[in-house]
């Protein structure tokens, strides 16, 4: 039968891994090596029958060796930040609000601690707020992914838990500092932003910067849990730091967060209240996006200290000096939570999993995670 169009096939390669020749498999089929030759060329498809013995002898689903490469879907979605113009990339895509984004898989975006597997192929071309992307995976797969925005890696935990729970689920996290995580949100390229941001005017956590991210937007914040952050510092804070204002101690080399991130307000505040100018600090212009890089740069000795939770001092086995208990918040606009892959998600907050691997992290206060601590009305 001369070959279908769209029939692909892998049994040459299935064949050579097993270091089968030609002959020694068609004699385990009962087939003629003419027809192995034949299929493995592409030059037609076995019957169903033929294909049934390949399997059998090979020792593998029919499924493996035999597939129709159909032409993948397409949608439009609006590029998320980072979604360069006039480049191919991988993306990561959720309907968010009824619409479409697709997310680049770049630089970091692209790895937790291996690839992340793309939703789809596309680019955007020049000019244009929309790109169209060949889909890898089903619609009603996609529909039911959350994105969250954040910095904190415990956001992972919570996925994988999630997920676990739920089959089908998808949560998919964007590394983001809190500022840009909410700017995130506020342009409806995710479901939720992780913050954890203080602000000393009024004395609250979140909050007020909810409330000038998204002016006129109702929106929920949800309580991921209370966590110690300070000064991450060499095993046994040899230099001896007690605080902010030590960090501009002659010798002391300090590594820095991004502005707009929680960590890095959190040092101005610190070093205001001491009277310090941070042009004191020598290392402040050097910044790093995460709070494991923070940790990394400490525990290889590029820097003596920085800002950071004692979750990530006790995972990189270095010294910690707090400053202040934060309050980290998810924070969701109201009308997204009704949505079925949000309520998920949210729920799994209650099980003791989740609150068990928190603690487990080190600095981790749990006795409020899930709980709404503050609604912005419009």
């Amino acid at each position: 039968m001369k070959q279908e169009s769209g029939l692909r096939n892998s049994l040459k390669a299935t064949r050579l891994r097993l270091g089968l020749s030609q002959q020694e498999l068609a004699a385990l089929a009962g087939v003629t090596r003419q027809t192995i030759s034949g299929v493995e060329a592409g030059q037609y498809a076995p019957s169903t029958t033929v294909s049934l013995r390949l399997a059998r002898a090979l020792g593998c689903p029919v499924e493996s060796l035999f597939w129709l490469e159909q032409a993948a879907p397409e949608l439009a979605a609006l590029p998320a930040e980072g979604l360069a113009e006039g480049e191919h990339m991988r993306v990561a895509l959720a309907n968010v609000g009824g619409r479409w984004v697709a997310h680049p898989l770049t630089g970091q975006q692209a790895f937790r601690t291996e690839f992340i597997p793309a939703d789809g192929e596309g680019m955007r071309a020049p000019g244009s707020d929309i790109v169209n992307v060949r889909l890898l995976d089903e619609p009603a797969n996609l529909a039911r992914t959350v994105v969250l925005a954040g910095c904190t890696p415990a956001l992972s935990l919570w996925a994988r838990a999630a997920e676990r729970w739920h089959p089908g689920l998808r949560v998919h996290w964007v590394f983001a500092n809190s500022t840009a995580a909410l700017a995130r949100l506020a342009r409806g390229e995710v479901h939720g932003a992780g913050v954890h941001l203080y602000d000393a005017e009024s004395g609250e956590f979140n909050t007020p910067f909810v409330r000038r991210q998204m002016p006129g937007r109702p929106a929920v914040l949800v309580n991921l849990g209370v966590w110690e952050e300070g000064l991450l510092v060499r095993p046994g804070n040899p230099l001896g730091l007690k605080g902010a204002a030590d960090l501009a101690q002659p010798g002391v080399r300090i590594v820095n967060r991004e502005p707009g991130a929680g960590a890095r307000i959190l040092l101005e505040q610190a070093l205001s209240q001491a009277n310090v100018p941070h042009t004191a600090l020598h290392g402040w212009e050097r910044t790093v996006a995460s709070h494991t890089a923070v940790a990394g740069a400490i525990a290889a000795g590029t820097a003596d200290a920085g800002v950071s939770a004692a979750a990530m001092a006790s995972a990189f086995g270095l010294g910690f000096v707090p400053l202040q208990r934060v309050r980290y918040d998810m924070v969701f606009p109201r009308e997204q939570m009704q949505e079925e892959p949000v309520r998920q998600l949210l729920a799994s907050l209650s099980h003791r999993w989740v609150r068990s691997q928190l603690e487990a992290l080190g600095g981790f206060d749990t006795s409020r995670t899930g709980e709404i601590v503050a609604e912005v009305a419009p």
